[in-house]
C-alpha cells in the first residue's frame, strides 16, 4: 500500500471520503482499486475518491437465491461484454433516483473496458432485449461492482440475473480468495447476501485477491 497516490491507508480520515481531486484518468483509477479506493464525482469539477470504514461485500457462496428469482433467471441468457456502452447507458439513466454516472466517468470506464478491465454482465430476453445488467472493475481476484440496472417494463429481476452469473463467472475462476466488492451494503443487496467488513478487513482481502489471476473474459481489442 506504501506506493499509493492517496497515501497510506493510516494516514486516511476516519470517514468513507479520503479525499478529492482535480486530477481523473484511467491509470489513477485503476491504482486506486487497487489500493481499495474508488471514484465518484463531487462538485465543482472535483473527482471524490472514497474507501468506506464499513464495506459491502458479496461472499461468493452467500449468495441469496430465492425460488422465484432462480425461475426468473432460467427467462433470461447471461451474457459478458456483449452490450458494454447499453449496461453504461442503462446505469447512468438521469432519471434514475441517485444517479451519478457522468460524462467524465463514462469515458475513463469506456477507455478501461476497451482496455480489458472494465466488464458488463448482461441478461438478455428470448426476444434479444437487453433486460438489465451490472458492470464493474476485475483486477486479478477482486471484481468492483460498481452500478446494475434493470428494465421493468421487459421483465423482473434481470439486474438480480446479471448477478448470480457474475457469481459462477468468478466460483468458475476458482472462487477462495476472490473478492466481490459492492462499495455500500444496502437493504436490497443485504437481501441478496452482502456483509459489510471494516476497512482494514477489506484491505487485507483485497492484498489477497490481487494476487490471484483474474477470470476468463472475452477478448477485448484496444
Amino acid at each position: 500500500m506504501d506506493d499509493s497516490p492517496f497515501g497510506h491507508p493510516a494516514s486516511w480520515r476516519r470517514s468513507d471520503l479520503i479525499g478529492v481531486s482535480r486530477e481523473f484518468d484511467a491509470d489513477l483509477v485503476l491504482s486506486a482499486y487497487r489500493h481499495g479506493v474508488f471514484p465518484m464525482p463531487s462538485r465543482k469539477h472535483l473527482m471524490a475518491w472514497y474507501s468506506p470504514m464499513e464495506r459491502g461485500i458479496l461472499p461468493l457462496d452467500g449468495l441469496r437465491v430465492t425460488r422465484s428469482l432462480r425461475k426468473m433467471i432460467k427467462r433470461y441468457e447471461i451474457r459478458i461484454d456483449s452490450a458494454f456502452d447499453a449496461v453504461l447507458d442503462g446505469c447512468a439513466d438521469p432519471t434514475r433516483e441517485g444517479s451519478w454516472i457522468d460524462g467524465n466517468i463514462r469515458s475513463i470506464y469506456r477507455r478501461l473496458h476497451r482496455q480489458g478491465h472494465v466488464h458488463s454482465v448482461e441478461a438478455w430476453t428470448d426476444a434479444g432485449e437487453l433486460a438489465g445488467g451490472l458492470y464493474g472493475v476485475s483486477i486479478g481476484g477482486l471484481f468492483a461492482g460498481e452500478s446494475m440496472f434493470h428494465r421493468p417494463d421487459i421483465g423482473r429481476d434481470a439486474s438480480k440475473a446479471a448477478l448470480v452469473g457474475l457469481v459462477e463467472v468468478l466460483n468458475a475462476a476458482g472462487g477462495e480468495g476472490r473478492l466481490l466488492d459492492v462499495q455500500w451494503q444496502t437493504d436490497h443487496l443485504a437481501s441478496l447476501g452482502v456483509i459489510e467488513i471494516p476497512r482494514p478487513e477489506y484491505l487485507r482481502r483485497l492484498e489477497v485477491a490481487l494476487q490471484l489471476p483474474s477470470p476468463t473474459w472475452p477478448t477485448r481489442s484496444t
